[in-house]
């Protein structure tokens, strides 16, 4: 019996406006032939704002983010109009039989983002692997060792719905930090970003 093939990302976040950054990044998931670049918030910044998404639709990479703190609404609503990429804050898509869902995080309402993340989550419950991307980092993870509280609503959506992955960022100083809670592989990506195959 064949194989599945393995759905590999590149995942990265808090770039701040760094285009030499998106560049590299962009090269990087080029090289290594990734089905989906997922960024995951604070995307612009006070550097540099242009030059950030172009670099992966020139190479025609499929993109999909969740906005940070650093992104307005406006800034969201540009981003995906002007390069085609798919905003998936409080939404979903779907590649093959992988399922992909998002909030930012930073609404101060945390059941308010439990519940985009279960509506979400209902739409792609039935496909094999699911991943949850977010900008803040959940409630009691290894990320909160920055002195920072984790968002109690993307806790317990990873609790109740034991998604594959979970992908967050925010804590630039806990880059790289992995764990798990339950079967839900949690990843701060950071800035250099993380090869994932799920």
């Amino acid at each position: 019996m064949k194989k599945a093939k393995k759905f590999r990302i590149l995942a990265a976040g808090d770039l701040h406006g760094d285009s030499k950054l998106a560049e590299e990044l962009a090269k990087k998931a080029e090289k290594e032939k990734v089905d989906l670049v997922i960024l995951n918030g604070d995307i612009t910044g006070i550097i540099e704002t242009e030059n950030i998404i172009s670099p992966f639709t020139k190479r025609h990479e499929k993109v999909v983010f969740v906005p940070g703190n650093w992104d307005s609404t406006d800034t969201a609503a540009f981003l995906s109009k002007q390069y085609g990429i798919r905003n998936i804050d409080s939404y979903y898509v779907k590649y093959k039989n992988v399922g992909i869902f998002g909030a930012s995080g930073k609404e101060i309402d945390e059941e308010e983002t439990f519940k985009s993340l279960k509506k979400s989550f209902d739409k792609i419950k039935n496909l094999e692997k699911k991943i949850m991307v977010t900008h803040i980092h959940a409630a009691g993870t290894k990320s909160e060792l920055s002195g920072f509280s984790g968002n109690e609503g993307i806790r317990k959506a990873v609790d109740k719905f034991q998604p594959d992955l979970l992908i967050s960022g925010h804590i630039h100083e806990l880059e790289g930090a992995e764990e798990k809670i339950g079967k839900t592989r949690v990843i701060n990506v950071g800035r250099k970003g993380r090869i994932i195959e799920i």
